[in-house]
Formats: C-alpha cells, sequence, structure tokens
C-alpha cells in the first residue's frame, strides 16, 4: 500500500481494540477469561454486562453530531475508540462481535463473497440456502463458549432475524429472544440481564437504515441518531445499577454523492479480465480470469488513481486487512480488492441496481468507516 493510501486509512486493531475483541473482553470483565485471546479492552468489573450494538454509529458521526445524542455524548469523554474489521460492513463485524474472531477467521468477508468453486456470490445479510452457516462458519462463538462456561448469554433481536443464515454463523450458542420494537427491547434486556453472570446483546438497524436510504448529513438520520440515543438513555436508567452498559456500533458511513461514483458498466475496461464482481460499492472483491490479474491490478490502478487503493489478494492479506486468513477463507476474497477513498463508490448498474440508489455507504477503510465508539455507561 502507498504511504498515501496508508494515511488516508485506519488499520483494524485486531487483538487489542476490534470488535474481536469486545465480547472477550467483556468475559474477562464478568471474571470468565476465554482462552486464546489478549487483554483487549480493559472494562469495569460487574455480574452483567448489556451490549447495544448500533448499527452504522460510527465514532467520527457520533463526535460530529453529538448534539443531536446528549446522552451518548455525555460518554464519549471516557469513552474509547475501537475499529471495525475489514471490510467495515455489517455481516462482516456482527460475525466478529459474536464470534471474537477477525474476518480471515471467521469467513464472512464482506456484503457478498464469492462461493468457492462456483460462479456464484453469498450476500451474508440475506444468506443461500444451499450454503450450510455451521459449514460456512465453523468456529465456536465467543457467544458459546461464555454460555458453556457459565455465563447467561442472550441476543435482543428482531423476531426476522432468528434462525438466519448470519445469526446462526455470527451468534449461536446464545439464547435468542425476539424483540421488534425500542419498549419490547429494552424490557427483555432488563429481563436477560437479571441473571448472574450474564451478557445480553442488542442490536439496533435503524440508524444504518436511515443512513443508507437518506444519508448522514439528512434530517432523518439525525433525527433517527435522537432516538437511538432515547434508546441507549432509556436501558440504562431501566437496568440495576450494577449492570454496565456497553454502547459500541459495527461501522461507520459516507455520503457518496453521484459525482463521486464509478459504474464499473460504463467504464472502458473495468470488466476486462473480472469474472465476477463482488463485496460492495465502498469495498469490491473482484474475482479474476486466470492469469489477469496484474492486468487487472494496472487497469483499476490507472482507472481510478487516487480514488481508490487497489491491491492483490496477496497484498491485501500481508497489509493485515483480515488478520491472519484460514486456508478455506483463502478463496472467498477477491484476487482483487478496490478500497474506496474519500466519498468514492465503485458501483455496477448491472450487477447491483439498488446498492446505487443508496445515498450512505461504508465497507472501507478510512476512519469515518472503522472507527466505532465503545462507550460505558
Amino acid at each position: 500500500m502507498s504511504d498515501t493510501a496508508s494515511a488516508a486509512f485506519t488499520p483494524p486493531a485486531y487483538g487489542d481494540r476490534s470488535l474481536a475483541d469486545v465480547v472477550p473482553s467483556v468475559g474477562r470483565a464478568l471474571g470468565v477469561a476465554l482462552e486464546g485471546h489478549p487483554v483487549g479492552i480493559e472494562l469495569p468489573p460487574a455480574p452483567s454486562y448489556v451490549v447495544f450494538l448500533v448499527d452504522g454509529m460510527g465514532a467520527e458521526l457520533l463526535s460530529r453530531y453529538s448534539h443531536s445524542a446528549p446522552y451518548l455524548a455525555s460518554l464519549l469523554e471516557g469513552g474509547a475508540t475501537g475499529t471495525a474489521g475489514v471490510p467495515s460492513t455489517t455481516a462482516t463485524s456482527l460475525t466478529s462481535l459474536g464470534t471474537g474472531l477477525a474476518p480471515g477467521a471467521h469467513g464472512l468477508v464482506g456484503f457478498t463473497a464469492r462461493i468457492p468453486g462456483t460462479d456464484r456470490l453469498l450476500n451474508h445479510l440475506w444468506w443461500d440456502k444451499s450454503v450450510d452457516p455451521l459449514e460456512w462458519q465453523p468456529h465456536p462463538t465467543a457467544f458459546g463458549r461464555l454460555a458453556r462456561a457459565g455465563v447467561h448469554v442472550s441476543s435482543v433481536n428482531k423476531r426476522d432475524f432468528d434462525g438466519t443464515g448470519l445469526t446462526l454463523a455470527s451468534q449461536r450458542g446464545a439464547t435468542y429472544v425476539g424483540a421488534d420494537r425500542v419498549g419490547e427491547r429494552i424490557a427483555a434486556t432488563v429481563s436477560a440481564s437479571a441473571h448472574s453472570p450474564s451478557l445480553t446483546y442488542v442490536y439496533d438497524s435503524d440508524l444504518d437504515w436511515t443512513g443508507h436510504k437518506f444519508g448522514v448529513a439528512s434530517t432523518q438520520w439525525l433525527q433517527q441518531l435522537a432516538m437511538v440515543d432515547a434508546e441507549a438513555e432509556q436501558m440504562r436508567e431501566a437496568l440495576p445499577a450494577a449492570t454496565r452498559l456497553l454502547v459500541v456500533a459495527d461501522h461507520g458511513m459516507v455520503d457518496s454523492p453521484r459525482e463521486s461514483r464509478i459504474d464499473v458498466d460504463e467504464t472502458d475496461g473495468l470488466r476486462d479480465g473480472v469474472a465476477l464482481l463482488g463485496g460492495e460499492a465502498r469495498f469490491r472483491h473482484l474475482y479474476c480470469s486466470a492469469g489477469a490479474v496484474a492486468d487487472v491490478v494496472a487497469t483499476w490502478r490507472e482507472v481510478l488513481g487516487t480514488r481508490a487503493t487497489v491491491l492483490s489478494r496477496e497484498d491485501a492479506i500481508s497489509s493485515g486487512w483480515f488478520g491472519t486468513v484460514d486456508p478455506g477463507v483463502l478463496p472467498r476474497l477477491g484476487d482483487v480488492m478496490v478500497a474506496c477513498h474519500g466519498d468514492s463508490a465503485v458501483v455496477s448498474s448491472r450487477d447491483f441496481a439498488y446498492e446505487d440508489t443508496l445515498v450512505g455507504l461504508h465497507g472501507s477503510l478510512t476512519p469515518a468507516e472503522m472507527l466505532i465508539p465503545i462507550l460505558v455507561g
């Protein structure tokens, strides 16, 4: 990676302050250390923890718009900043949180990734019935390991997510509690956290959805942030004083204007040598035809210039983007990877038409996308 690209990107802090370190660190605060995990994030001891993950609430966004989130802003001064993994996208991040593993180990290496031996992509959010999530992600989760060690582990989430491929890959071992509304979520969280020791995971996706549709500079997003802030404050007030509330996010987001987007289907040369286009607009996996990798790297670097970093799979791995990569995960990674800078995006009007309708995007390694809050209340 060039010096310029290195300066523009925030590397993942695996083994220290990444999402993969959150649950093992909570376990240690509960008095149950998971073997094989470093010290990670220093958290105060407590008989029970609630981990509230707000999808899309990057640390830079929360700091910039703190006036819309006074409760969470009050925790910023004593809070820490961590990182998502790579790519900075929901499926990858939630699996790192639930498993305690970097993407190169758990294998959910993007919004979409190639199913090895096929010309098909697996969408990690929507999944595919032909892919067994327990085979795709075979490692025990950190949730499950804590549960086997005697911790009462619960996942409070929307009913629609119960039993999905992503949930099984990332959260198996936790007791699933379906709760679609804020009041339900808070009540379920209070009930689950009455156990000791306990870890209760709570997920809110609405801020991310709002950012994708309207952008993070929109009135709609600011109003949704205010609602998240109220939810966090109400949750804290409803919980026993001895229970700790840990607020984190899975990634941030950037608004990408139309003029900053490159459509591979309308740009000469970008389809040459690319057999399959994967990933997402801010972080593309390019699966190349035999012998085409060097030419694809050269073409994409020439066309995109300073708008993105273009690396071969080997160079991306050696840069530490995914942590240690398991052999079975290797073919899921693109032969070439494209990580966008600034507000750029690489779209495909042919393959990912819906994605091009979104305003807010994420996936790359910029601080706006990578940095996440780690707030203890």
